[in-house]
């Protein structure tokens, strides 16, 4: 069995493509996922399966539309293996995500298509906004006190941003955390 983080990309977001957690649980263990449990209401999903990420992908997306009144026909959805969220943890710029109380830190993830297709998306504010590439990944991180500055929201008009989904850096952490648990547990 493989444990996966699920992330879905625009549900519960400013009042569409409402899903309760609950019935998202409901619906992945009736699909055949097991050890379900969700993070927060934005879509964040951990799971075993010994289905490949791309059958378990295929599996959710075709789902989803069938079971819940979506606002939207395809929610994206990306499959994550533990060392997949790993890396993206361990390659962090330096100092990225260490200074909460300064910065606003996100991992913006890529659903089908690289940091170089990604990054034209961005403009980043000199002072305010910066970015860096990785695997799979775009670092964003706003200095707090300037966050209304930001131009990272400018994003959201490129039509690259349908192939992303972002959380917060201290998520992606906590995914993790919850995802390693699972697993000590299952080994425990």
């Amino acid at each position: 069995m493989n444990t996966y983080v699920i992330l879905l990309r625009g549900i519960n977001v400013g009042g569409k493509n409402k899903i309760p957690m609950a019935d998202l649980r409901k619906c992945l263990e009736e699909l055949g996922f097991s050890s379900v449990s969700t993070y927060i209401a934005s879509g964040n999903v951990i799971l075993k399966s010994d289905q490949h990420p791309d059958e378990v992908k295929a599996q959710i997306e075709a789902a989803l539309p069938e079971r819940f009144r979506l606002d939207s026909d395809l929610i994206q959805v990306l499959v994550l293996t533990r060392p997949q969220l790993q890396a993206v943890i361990d390659n962090k710029p330096e100092g990225f995500g260490e200074q909460p109380e300064k910065y606003h830190s996100d991992a913006i993830f890529l659903i089908g298509i690289d940091a170089a297709q990604a990054m034209p998306a961005f403009n980043p504010r000199e002072g305010v906004d910066n970015v860096w590439t990785g695997e799979g990944v775009i670092y964003s991180q706003r200095l707090s006190a300037q966050r209304t500055k930001s131009r990272l929201s400018t994003i959201a008009s490129s039509p690259t941003y349908k192939s992303m989904t972002i959380r917060s850096w201290s998520t992606t952490v906590k995914l993790l955390e919850l995802l390693e648990k699972l697993d000590a547990a299952q080994e425990g």
